[in-house]
């Protein structure tokens, strides 16, 4: 049985979009978020906790993606996170230095 069409997404670069925000954007979103906790936190735990956090966040992200009308929103949403996260890494760095 196909799918309805009126729940496809019609346009080409839509389409484009959520695959690549799926795959890529919640992938950057889900390393960085991980790369800011290590900064200040135990950074082996951290890096030991996030072979299995990671990917459960990364499908998360995945399935948002998907639920969005707008892709290219989407990839906003997670690059502005990405940026957040990374500005919290960058400081946490600078902070609390690895010897």
């Amino acid at each position: 049985m196909p799918a309805n069409k009126k729940y496809l997404t019609p346009s080409t670069s839509q389409r484009f979009a959520k695959i690549s925000a799926a795959i890529l954007g919640g992938l950057i979103v889900s390393v960085m978020f991980h790369m800011a906790l290590a900064a200040w936190f135990d950074h082996v735990t951290v890096i030991i906790t996030s072979t299995f956090s990671a990917f459960i966040l990364w499908a998360i992200l995945m399935v948002v993606a998907f639920l969005g009308k707008n892709g290219w929103k989407i990839w906003s949403i997670y690059l502005l996170a990405s940026l957040v996260f990374f500005v919290i890494f960058y400081f946490g760095n600078q902070t609390n230095p690895l010897v």
